[in-house]
C-alpha cells in the first residue's frame, strides 16, 4: 500500500517497451483490415483498466492514512501526467481521475489538501524570511517587492490548481476551487491580524510588506480572471 510507484512505473514501462512493437508489427495488420483502432493506445488503455481496479481495491485501506493516501494521490497524478503527455493517452478513455473523483475519496482528498495548504501557511507566515522579499537586492526583478509569505502562498494556490485541472467534471474542479477560495480568505485573514500589531508604525518595514502582499495577490488573482 506504501509503494503505488511500483505498479504505476511498471505500467509506464510496459507501454513504452512495447510502443515499437505495437507500432511496426501489429498496427499494420490493422490497418490492412481496415480497422480504425490504434494498437498502441488500446494496449494503454486494457492496462489503465488494471490500475482502475488496482486503485479501487486499495484506496479504502488507506483512506484514513493522512500519509499514505497523499502519497497515492501525488504518485496518481505523476502517472497521469505522464500518460498524456508522454503516451499520447486520450482524455476520453478512463483515467485514475475518475476513481479520484468518486465520492468518499473526492472528499478526502479536499479534506487532505486543506490540511496541508493550512500546515504550509502556518510554516510560511511563521518563517524568519516572511516579509521579506526573495528578489530585494535585483531591482530590475522586484518592481512590486513581494514579501516571499505572498509569493509562497500563490504557488501553493497554483499547485492546487494543477493538481486538479485534469479532474473529469467542472462540478469536481469547482469544489477545488472552492476550497482555494477559503484559502484566500484565510490568508486575509492573516493578514488582517499581522496589521493590526502594526498599526502604530504605518510606515514600517512589515506594514508596508503587508500592503505589497495584497497588492500583488490582487494583481496575480486579475491575471488569473481569464483562466476559465
Amino acid at each position: 500500500l506504501n509503494k503505488p510507484e511500483w505498479y504505476l512505473t511498471q505500467v509506464l514501462m510496459w507501454i513504452g517497451n512495447h510502443a515499437k512493437f505495437l507500432d511496426e508489427k501489429i498496427q499494420p495488420i490493422l490497418d490492412k483490415a481496415g480497422s480504425s483502432v490504434n494498437a498502441g493506445l488500446e494496449f494503454s488503455r486494457g492496462l489503465v483498466m488494471l490500475i482502475l481496479e488496482k486503485l479501487a481495491a486499495d484506496i479504502p485501506c488507506l483512506l484514513y492514512d493522512d500519509t499514505l493516501f497523499c502519497h497515492l494521490v501525488d504518485e496518481v497524478l505523476l502517472f497521469e501526467r505522464e500518460l498524456y503527455s508522454v503516451h499520447g493517452y486520450l482524455s476520453s478513455f478512463p483515467s485514475c481521475m475518475h476513481i479520484l473523483s468518486e465520492e468518499s475519496c473526492f472528499q478526502r482528498w479536499l479534506t487532505v489538501e486543506k490540511k496541508f495548504a493550512l500546515q504550509k501557511m502556518d510554516s510560511m507566515l511563521s518563517s524568519e524570511a516572511a516579509w521579506i522579499s526573495q528578489y530585494k537586492d535585483i531591482t530590475d526583478v522586484d518592481e512590486m517587492k513581494v514579501p516571499d509569505c505572498a509569493e509562497t502562498f500563490m504557488t501553493l494556490l497554483l499547485v492546487i490548481t494543477d493538481r486538479y485541472k485534469n479532474l473529469p467534471t467542472a462540478s469536481r474542479k469547482l469544489q477545488f476551487l472552492g476550497l482555494q477560495k477559503e484559502l484566500v480568505d484565510d490568508f486575509r485573514i492573516r493578514l488582517t491580524q499581522v496589521m493590526k500589531e502594526e498599526t502604530r508604525a504605518s510606515l514600517g518595514f512589515r506594514y508596508c510588506a503587508i500592503l505589497n502582499a495584497v497588492n500583488y495577490i490582487a494583481t496575480v488573482l486579475a491575471d488569473w480572471a481569464d483562466n476559465v
